[in-house]
């Protein structure tokens, strides 16, 4: 039987976050999520979707024309068919990155995917969700998030970066939830703090700064 996702929506943007934001790319997001985070932005993910065959998801990826391709969701790892989905993309000659909430295993994925990992902060009301194994296969080509609500939750970041020596071992990002911490705020948090938790950088989501009204497909 062929292949099928469920598939939330599938666009043409410019990615917002981490190492590659302001690229142009095209996004396919999966629907589904195990997790209910307080300041989540893509609730319609949770449950929004249809069921789309594999090789329609490429013929639509494909048609963008674009090399770097992100997957994200809701949890993509939460569908059978997201590692072939990320596999054939690499085939086809992407770059791919996948998006995903820490709560499942990583150490299947494609090694030529990019795992962009996020750690759930307190403030997001899921910090117990993360998968401790998930750290101990994360290579340099990987990124690793921290959204944060609030003070307690820059240091939880930086207790978490330190102890797992993060910061040496791949990209690590903490970004302001939105509307809940301003950007100014969380850099200045940054540049105060005496014994900083290695080399980490301020990430803002910039798909939001280009279109502040938009609610989704970006």
């Amino acid at each position: 039987m062929p292949a099928t996702l469920i598939v939330n929506e599938i666009c043409h943007t410019i990615q917002g976050e981490g190492a590659r934001a302001g690229r142009p790319c095209a996004l396919v997001r999966l629907t589904g999520c195990n997790l209910r985070c307080n300041w989540c932005d893509t609730r319609y993910a949770y449950d929004e979707g249809r069921e789309i065959p594999l090789e329609e998801v490429l013929a639509e990826v494909r048609r963008m024309g674009r090399r770097c391709v992100l997957v994200t969701g809701g949890e993509p790892l939460l569908q059978q068919g997201t590692p072939e989905l990320l596999s054939r993309l690499c085939d086809a000659g992407h770059e791919v990155l996948l998006e995903t909430n820490g709560s499942q295993d990583v150490s299947g994925v494609d090694p030529r995917v990019i795992r962009c990992v996020d750690i759930k902060c307190p403030g997001s009301g899921q910090a117990d969700s993360f998968l401790p194994a998930n750290l101990a296969s994360l290579r340099s080509s990987d990124e690793v998030k921290f959204i944060l609500a609030d003070q307690r939750d820059y240091q939880f970041a930086r207790r978490t970066v330190e102890k797992h020596d993060l910061a040496s071992r791949c990209s690590v990002f903490l970004t302001p939830a939105a509307g809940l911490v301003e950007p100014a705020t969380l850099a200045n948090w940054i540049l105060a703090d005496p014994d900083p938790p290695g080399d980490v950088r301020l990430g803002l989501q910039l798909h939001k700064v280009i279109w502040p009204e938009a609610d989704r497909g970006v």
